[in-house]
């Protein structure tokens, strides 16, 4: 197997008596889309930080191609970043912002106006080069700010909460466009972010993080679906959360809110009368029995909201409130709340929260 485009081994970093990055691991393979997802205070950017070279690591290695960088300055790794507040020049022109890393490393006049025009055409805007950052709009603008990243034809790629300054719909455009860009390019890329869609949707890999550790890295479908962690399984998507008492652990039997309800295979390291935290996802639950469904739980419609093409609905059970969503069909009405009724799902889909 090929060593890892990009490692970062063992790495940990401290400020003072505070350490705010503890022992981080991630090998990524060349051309892959990794995110690093978590709240804010996680340590995400602290550790894109220390690839990108500002800041130092207080121990371990980074290495980009088999070449071990820890210690070499931002300019010496050929590493491309772009930054949440765009950091373009205000006194220079689009084509002069773009160029300026071709300029500063002695580039020809000619490679690079060639170059700049090579950019602007992959970021659609070929017609703004002499305009100023005051006269762009704040998507133009990380545009721009991501073409000069990707003008000096950088090993890896960098991106620190880009879209997080951006209305909701131009980010939705703008971050497919980065993904379409970085397939096109092939180039390896880290995506900072903590919007769980935004990770969801273009990421090869998610690095979830938390604490200035790795909960969980793995696909969008593996951390979603079987998270590792009860604080990837809260923070990734929308999470039912119910306590259960297990009545039988060789059989899987949990009771719910007084009625018993079988999980997949026996619960290892449970006994009887132990209370477990049991998750499931809004999508995996349906009203009324579905094929498939070997589990079902009595309620009473607590809340229901139309929202167009869906509707939420929220059922209690024994005290608790369980989500749900639900097609719009227009032969069908709403359930009515107050209504007596039955939820089912697959004891498959039921999380076991460690």
């Amino acid at each position: 197997m090929a060593d890892p485009f990009l490692s970062i081994q063992h790495v940990e970093k401290s400020f003072g008596a505070t350490k705010v990055v503890h022992d981080f691991n991630l090998d990524v393979e060349a051309g892959e889309f990794v995110s690093f997802l978590g709240p804010s205070g996680c340590g995400k950017t602290t550790v894109l930080r220390m690839v990108a070279g500002f800041e130092e690591p207080s121990a371990g290695h980074i290495l980009v191609g088999g070449k071990d960088i820890t210690r070499l300055r931002p300019n010496q790794r050929n590493i491309g970043m772009v930054f949440q507040a765009y950091a373009l020049f205000p006194n220079l022109t689009v084509a002069q912002n773009i160029g300026f890393g071709l300029r500063v490393a002695g580039a020809s006049r000619a490679d690079i106006d060639k170059r700049v025009a090579e950019m602007l055409a992959l970021i659609s805007l070929p017609q703004m080069a002499d305009r100023y950052p005051y006269q762009l709009s704040g998507g133009q603008q990380q545009r721009i700010a991501l073409a000069r990243a990707l003008a000096p034809k950088p090993k890896l790629l960098l991106l620190d909460e880009p879209l997080s300054a951006l209305d909701a719909k131009v980010r939705v455009s703008l971050r497919e466009e980065i993904r379409s860009i970085q397939k096109e390019l092939g180039i390896t890329t880290i995506f900072v972010t903590h919007d769980q869609e935004e990770a969801l949707s273009i990421s090869d890999r998610i690095a979830v993080m938390y604490g200035g550790k790795a909960e969980q890295v793995g696909a969008p479908f593996e951390i979603y679906n079987r998270p590792a962690t009860r604080f990837v399984a809260n923070f990734v998507g929308t999470l039912n959360v119910l306590e259960g008492t297990v009545t039988d652990a060789s059989a899987g039997t949990v009771r719910v809110a007084s009625q018993d309800v079988a999980l997949k295979g026996k619960l290892d390291g449970s006994r009887t009368g132990d209370t477990l935290s049991l998750a499931l996802r809004p999508e995996a639950i349906a009203l009324g029995a579905r094929p498939g469904h070997d589990s079902k739980l009595a309620g009473e419609i607590a809340d229901v909201h139309f929202l167009g093409s869906v509707i939420r609905v929220r059922v209690g059970v024994g005290g608790k409130q369980i989500s749900l969503d639900t097609f719009n069909n227009s032969s069908t009405p709403p359930p009515v709340v107050g209504d007596k009724t039955e939820i089912s799902f697959s004891s498959g889909d039921v999380l076991v929260l460690h």
